[in-house]
């Protein structure tokens, strides 16, 4: 603090050391850790580096280094979100092998880090010209097998949805690196999405999750299980859990050979096991009836959610009720299907979820951990760290002070390895000894960069919506501890819309929000229904709702803190990205609630953002959370901004990436097109070389000024050392 004086400052003029560049040096996360024998690795931002990711390493005792110079960048575009983008191994001389996925042309590298020649990486995979070319995420490498495997997404044409996803095996040699026919692929292309496949500890079995449009892996997916012949290919496959009510989020063996999944029959994403007499039936080694996946064999998605699991069933007691009698209904031809029936054991029934939203292929919720306990991810809301005992049920939390935990989590003998923050920390790479039961940051080490006084204070809160349904909000006030507002001024507060929608806003410490809150403009971050984290009834309630349910939340939220004084009628404010700028555009052209919003890379137009109108995953989204555009095809144009634009008389400011193929440039220039010639205030920035989310440091900068200064021009606030944000009408 600078003195011990507070000042008495109006909302909006305070003085803080938390400038913009501050908060787009801390954009990003650690992301995707791994244990590589006895080392820890994983990816790291690196936005003044022009928004790249690296991988880092640690070893034992030393401090953590990166371990791919510039201009290397680890990260894949599956489903253009992409995944797990490495994968390594230690060997006993010549340190580990890595490969992962350059973000430039998407092709595979082979890399030795401590190769003494300094070698550079050697490209495994070829490059195609087609559409959008080939891609790789969720990569599993088997250095005895002389193979890397991973999901391979190949594109078949030039349009956003002329694609196929196989699980496909590469040499190790570089016999690929010019010749696709030497890719070998392990399952046919019958379903659409496919995860990276996980093999038994015997080597005998190999799981994945696949699922089909129209549904999200969060509606239904199903648990595929195969067997592995000697020579590598996959036969017999068969859904033994999961169908198109249900989802089975992740999917990991255990060292007894028990296959383990998060899935969410319960109405909730539990952790359920199934014994090998389950799974094993027709799989092992390819026999049984099931044609070799090595281009056809596969099983369509289950028919149906079966029965309930049975807590804490005994392995091998056959206590649980049948689960997948229905798994026959939709079975492909030459497979088994009736073996497929199996009976999951739900091992922590709780109104807790264990998964998540798999908007990136490779998430982790849990771990397995040798002598048979299991680390979890797990909470209602917030997501903790805790140490499940399968047997007795009995879990139990991580010490320390992190209350957020990230869906990647690593195992090594006794030690959980993963990426957590809390309010007043930033996300940092956490090892846990369950051992002792010791945890320590090993990477990524928060370090307050000001004095934390000036940080938020936030509180967790629930308000009442429409119709007595709750609503989950973080709610941030104004703070900084140089200033105090004059008695009687209400603080300006702005919304924030989470992306997804299918997702969730976690409360940990976010600079980009103290760069508000400590100006003395609070912000409310709303957890709308459809989010992610309050069970599937909480998820369910965006289905054919988008546009609804989310407006109407956002709005409850803003009206309860102007009703009871915390903030300004007069001097509100809603913004949000992607998913969240729709519901931002929404809430302007629907609602007289705000003085203005932040509109960032949104969906503004159903009606073309269907379809070829963005990319393959999301391409059929809207039939959840619209509706099916030939049953409904209305409702496409009454909920989108852009056929509502004449409902738009606040100023707004609309951010938006010039690369993105999510949600395409176009989308804002038909919304800006609409509201031409009525007189609304605006500003319209792109960028050249952002995606889907801005990643680079000048951009976050930019972003975050124009922001302030929109809000200074729609609230009447002075903000001290910001440039002016010109608005046109």
């Amino acid at each position: 603090m600078g003195d011990s004086t507070v000042a008495t400052t109006p909302y909006g003029a305070w003085r803080s050391p938390i400038d913009a560049a501050l908060a787009a040096s801390h954009g990003g996360r650690p992301e995707y850790v791994g244990t590589v024998g006895d080392e820890v690795w994983w990816t790291a931002p690196r936005p003044d580096e022009g928004g790249r990711r690296t991988l880092m390493r640690r070893r034992p005792g030393g401090p953590e280094a990166g371990a791919l110079p510039a201009p290397w960048n680890v990260r894949s575009r599956v489903m253009e979100y992409g995944g797990l983008p490495w994968a390594a191994v230690p060997r006993t001389a010549g340190g580990p092998l890595v490969v992962f996925v350059h973000f430039a042309d998407q092709r595979l590298y082979v890399y030795e880090p401590d190769d003494p020649t300094g070698a550079p990486p050697r490209p495994l995979t070829p490059v195609s010209d087609v559409g959008g070319g080939l891609r790789w995420a969720d990569l599993r490498l088997h250095a005895d097998r002389g193979e890397v495997w991973g999901v391979l997404e190949e594109f078949t044409g030039e349009g956003p949805t002329d694609v196929r996803r196989v699980i496909a095996a590469v040499p190790l040699d570089g016999s690929a690196a010019d010749d696709r026919t030497a890719v070998r692929q392990l399952t046919d292309d019958r379903h659409r999405f496919v995860t990276g496949p996980q093999l038994s500890p015997d080597g005998r079995r190999v799981a994945w999750i696949a699922w089909d449009h129209p549904q999200m892996p969060w509606d239904g997916t199903a648990l595929m299980v195969a067997g592995v012949a000697e020579d590598g290919t996959f036969a017999g496959a068969r859904a033994v859990l999961g169908g198109p009510g249900e989802s089975v989020a992740q999917a990991e063996w255990a060292a007894d050979g028990t296959l383990l999944a998060a899935a969410d029959r319960t109405g909730w994403w539990n952790l359920h096991r199934l014994d090998p007499g389950e799974v094993c039936a027709d799989t092992a080694s390819g026999a049984g009836g099931g044609a070799p996946l090595a281009g056809g064999g596969g099983a369509s998605p289950a028919g149906g959610t079966g029965g309930r699991p049975e807590a804490g069933a005994a392995p091998g007691t056959g206590a649980a009720p049948e689960a997948g009698a229905a798994l026959d209904a939709d079975a492909a031809p030459g497979t088994d299907a009736g073996a497929g029936e199996a009976r999951p054991v739900v091992l922590c029934p709780r109104e807790e979820e264990f998964g998540g939203p798999l908007w990136t292929l490779g998430r982790r919720w849990f771990a397995p951990l040798p002598g048979g306990l299991i680390a979890v991810v797990h909470g209602r809301g917030a997501a903790r760290l805790g140490i499940l005992d399968p047997r007795s049920g009995e879990l139990v939390d991580a010490p320390g002070r992190w209350t957020e935990w990230e869906a990647t989590l690593a195992v090594a003998d006794s030690r959980v390895v993963g990426v957590a923050a809390s309010a007043h920390s930033s996300y940092e790479v956490v090892e846990l000894d369950t051992r002792t039961g010791y945890a320590r940051v090993i990477g990524a080490a928060h370090t307050d960069p000001v004095d934390p006084a000036y940080y938020p204070r936030p509180v967790e809160r629930t308000f009442p919506g429409p119709d007595g349904r709750e609503v989950h909000a973080h709610i941030y006030p104004p703070h900084n501890p140089d200033h105090t507002a004059p008695d009687g001024e209400a603080a300006p507060y702005v919304v924030w819309a989470h992306g997804g929608p299918t997702d969730r806003a976690p409360l940990v410490l976010d600079l980009e929000i103290a760069y508000f809150t400590s100006r003395g403009i609070g912000v409310a971050e709303v957890n709308y229904g459809g989010s992610t984290g309050y069970g599937r009834a909480y998820r369910d309630r965006l289905c054919e709702q988008w546009g609804v349910v989310d407006v109407e939340d956002c709005a409850a939220v803003a009206e309860a803190l102007a009703e009871e004084g915390s903030a300004d009628r007069d001097r509100l404010a809603i913004r949000g990205g992607s998913a969240g700028g729709w519901t931002a555009a929404a809430s302007l052209a629907t609602t007289k609630l705000y003085a203005c919003g932040t509109v960032k890379y949104p969906v503004l137009d159903l009606t073309d953002w269907t379809g070829e109108g963005t990319h393959d995953f999301e391409s059929r989204y809207t039939e959840t959370l619209i509706g099916p555009l030939a049953e409904v095809p209305d409702r496409y144009r009454d909920r989108s901004p852009a056929y509502r634009a004449d409902g738009v008389t606040a100023p707004f400011l609309l951010l938006q990436g010039l690369d993105d193929r999510v949600c395409p440039p176009v989308q804002c220039e038909r919304f800006l097109a609409a509201v031409a010639g009525r007189g609304v205030p605006h500003a319209y920035l792109t960028f050249e070389g952002e995606g889907h989310g801005f990643r680079r440091a000048d951009t976050m900068i930019r972003a975050v000024e124009a922001e302030l200064g929109l809000y200074a021009r729609a609230f009447g606030l002075t903000p001290l050392g910001i440039p002016a944000l010109e608005l046109t009408d």
